[in-house]
């Protein structure tokens, strides 16, 4: 029956959090702390320590953690398992739509409208973090500039635009050239 209670739980925090992990942590609480008493508020504030520390959604490490806690590793397979299940059904139900109606153009007109906001989006993202690895909190001033990671970005660009590498190899290659500079500045 605790295999129940869990995918129950967790299948409603999946279906009802919308806003990402931390607009789902009142769902979790309520359903690990208040309702069914799994977690103390204790455990539940390691809980969303732990949920953060981990890669991957906030809301997925909180199910497998309290689904482990609980019931062991099938606890955390059905816990998890109801948590991504109304996903994967919208995504499936649009996929099905799409692939139905992806020759319609109005479709394709909204689809179109949509890119250019898409890719800004994207964009803004990936200013942020270079604005945050270059000049962290301070201003973006030449004085403050984190010369080592600007360099370390430029040769990553000039290797993904100029010789066609792997991302995930120049992803790897970064992380050597930092840890490098990490001896080096010692």
């Amino acid at each position: 029956m605790i295999y129940l209670y869990l995918f129950v739980s967790f299948l409603q925090v999946g279906m009802f959090s919308f806003g990402g992990g931390y607009a789902a942590m009142p769902l979790i609480q309520e359903q690990v702390v208040t309702i069914h008493h799994w977690l103390d508020i204790s455990e539940f504030t390691d809980l969303v320590t732990l949920s953060q520390m981990t890669p991957g959604p906030i809301s997925i490490n909180a199910a497998t953690f309290v689904g482990i806690k609980i019931a062991g590793i099938p606890g955390a397979i059905v816990a998890t398992g109801g948590c991504v299940l109304p996903s994967c059904v919208i995504v499936m139900i649009i996929a099905k739509v799409y692939l139905k109606y992806r020759k319609m153009g109005m479709l394709q007109g909204i689809l179109n409208a949509l890119r250019p906001a898409v890719i800004a989006m994207i964009a803004s993202a990936g200013i942020s973090i270079l604005i945050t690895a270059f000049w962290g909190n301070a201003a973006i001033k030449l004085i403050n500039t984190n010369w080592s990671l600007m360099i370390i970005f430029v040769i990553c660009f000039a290797l993904l635009q100029k010789l066609k590498m792997n991302p995930i190899g120049v992803m790897v290659f970064a992380g050597i050239m930092k840890l490098g500079l990490s001896f080096l500045q010692r």
